[in-house]
């Protein structure tokens, strides 16, 4: 049994305008099937299996707090001219210069329209085949108890664990990278942006939800009533949910 990411899970005020902006910053297509957005590839955004980990836009009535999120997308550049391009082009397309205490790097950091936190990266060769999203890059206090976690939790591939970081990436070896990056600040808020998790065909989500509270998962209520996911915390505390294949 194990589980994969399908979905980074954004909330938004306006899912829609927000789901445009993904869309068009990645390349991708927008599919509005309800009242949530998703955001995929051309022809991989086939839910509830995506060949693809695609972008699902969820409305809310609040807005985001001046907090920084603690989950965040990094983007895919080929070069310094690409990057500058691309930043350009976000910009013009309603993103604004982000200070998260950066200081002189070599990556861009900004804010999607609603204030979500990204980072365009210089060109990497790690990254040189990931499509667009190169990494969700999620802040925790334990990067080692992280990996143990995740490593469990997911089918993917455990590259990297050291103090400062751990790094997952799909055992297909496509795709973004899923890095935990050790931070000393607390979390403070609910998580903006989260990650969505599938099982696969024929297997029991019930299982799976049992088989990640006996790793360190925790129940959370979100007033989510009578839904057919389940939502979950992490050993740091990172909201994810468990979805139900259909």
């Amino acid at each position: 049994m194990a589980l994969r990411p399908v979905q980074v899970n954004i909330k938004a005020i306006d899912g829609p305008a927000v789901g445009r902006f993904w869309a068009e910053a990645l390349g991708w297509d927008v599919v509005q099937p309800g009242v949530t957005t998703y955001v995929g590839p051309d022809g991989a955004l086939v839910w509830p299996d995506p060949v693809e980990v695609c972008i699902d836009i969820v409305p809310v009535p609040e807005p985001k707090t001046p907090t920084k999120n603690r989950v965040h997308l990094d983007l895919a550049t080929t070069s310094l001219a690409h990057q500058a391009e691309l930043v350009a082009r976000l910009k013009a397309l309603g993103a604004t210069p982000a200070d998260v205490g950066q200081r002189d790097v070599p990556w861009t950091v900004l804010a999607d329209p609603e204030g979500n936190e990204f980072c365009v990266l210089e060109p990497r060769d790690t990254y040189r085949d990931t499509g667009p999203i190169a990494a969700i890059v999620v802040d925790c206090t334990d990067p080692r108890g992280m990996a143990r976690f995740w490593d469990e939790a997911l089918d993917w591939t455990l590259h990297e664990v050291t103090d400062d970081q751990a790094v997952l990436r799909s055992a297909k070896g496509t795709g973004p990278y899923l890095e935990f990056l050790r931070t000393t600040d607390p979390k403070t808020a609910p998580d903006r942006v989260h990650l969505d998790l599938l099982p696969y065909p024929g297997d029991d989500k019930a299982a799976e939800v049992a088989r990640l509270r006996a790793l360190g998962a925790t129940d959370l209520d979100l007033g989510q009533g009578d839904v057919p996911w389940t939502c979950l915390t992490d050993p740091d505390g990172h909201e994810f949910c468990v979805l139900a294949p259909s």
